[in-house]
């Protein structure tokens, strides 16, 4: 038998991937930007067994089967073709966050996996060869191999289109406090999502404006420019949403409380806290501050109703193996 363990953290986009170009290696339609939650995480174990006569997935206990196990399963088929292996995988993973709420459980659970089934069969992938591995299970993923804050170039195919460390966690002490209006896994997840981008009329004006964002976001990052990060990425978060919104059928996962934590948060901003938001795929409200009013955005969170919980994240390393 040979195994590996791998721990990986989701990330927050602050520049959205929505949309692919190309479906089946997850090539975007923009690239995008990112920063990895500390704290979060999904632990995957990979065991190839010459005794298994097929895969297996266990998620937080819980035996997986039919298209969750058909994705794992394909990224498996990857990993055995590139190190001229036959064995089937036993795959064990759990996270410490709700998964399937529109906090990037797919992209550390694929991240995790990448390197824990690279490394259980004997390859020794770069970051970037991994990152391009992450990227063929959830787009995603690919920003949660690297470290840190995060960017995903677009690239031209399969070969350039990876994700790379723009800067360090410790080159800005931010913190995303996730106000969580709902444990529910969402009912049409990221994947089908991506596919219904092209269905909106809004999806190329999107589209057209992401190159900016781009450009506006990673200059607020590099130089820790607070207000210019916040106008980046809440524009690119609306934009994102309306899309979803404007695709047939539409996508509106934004719940009552989700418009109470983001009106608030425009509220506090207005009052002088340093503070903004960005939604993913969900209804839950990713709420990012710098690191010194932490504690009182959190507080201030947790006294709206319909927040249920609130998650506090800095920025976090790169996917790692665990060394038992």
């Amino acid at each position: 038998m040979r195994s590996a363990t791998a721990i990986a953290n989701p990330n927050i986009a602050f520049i959205k991937y929505w949309g692919d170009r190309e479906r089946a290696l997850r090539l975007p339609a923009n690239g995008s930007i990112s920063m990895n939650l500390d704290g979060l995480y999904t632990r995957t174990e990979v065991v190839f067994d010459p005794a298994l006569q097929q895969d297996s997935l266990t998620l937080d206990g819980h035996s997986i089967t039919g298209s969750g196990l058909e994705r794992v399963s394909a990224l498996l088929e990857r990993v055995r073709r590139m190190a001229g292996m036959a064995l089937h995988a036993r795959v064990s993973s759990e996270n410490n966050f709700p998964a399937g709420a529109g906090l990037a459980s797919s992209a550390s659970a694929f991240a995790a996996l990448s390197l824990a089934s690279s490394a259980a069969a004997g390859l020794q992938l770069s970051e970037q060869e991994l990152s391009r591995l992450a990227r063929t299970g959830s787009g995603s993923a690919c920003r949660s191999v690297p470290g840190g804050f995060v960017e995903w170039q677009m690239g031209e195919g399969d070969q350039d289109s990876y994700a790379f460390s723009i800067a360090s966690p410790a080159h800005w002490r931010l913190v995303d406090c996730v106000a969580i209006v709902s444990h529910e896994h969402k009912p049409t997840g990221s994947t089908e999502g991506h596919a219904r981008a092209q269905t909106s009329p809004l999806h190329a004006a999107r589209l057209a404006e992401v190159g900016r964002l781009l450009v506006d976001c990673r200059h607020a990052i590099l130089s820790r420019d607070f207000e210019a990060l916040a106008r980046a990425i809440e524009m690119d978060c609306h934009l994102m949403h309306a899309v979803m919104m404007t695709s047939m059928p539409a996508l509106i996962y934004w719940q009552p409380a989700t418009l109470e934590v983001m009106q608030a948060v425009r509220d506090w901003r207005e009052a002088g806290l340093p503070v903004c938001y960005t939604i993913d795929a969900g209804p839950n409200v990713h709420v990012i501050c710098e690191e010194q009013v932490a504690a009182q955005v959190r507080a201030q969170l947790g006294q709206i109703d319909g927040v249920k919980q609130v998650l506090a994240a800095g920025v976090g390393g790169p996917a790692r193996l665990e060394i038992r």
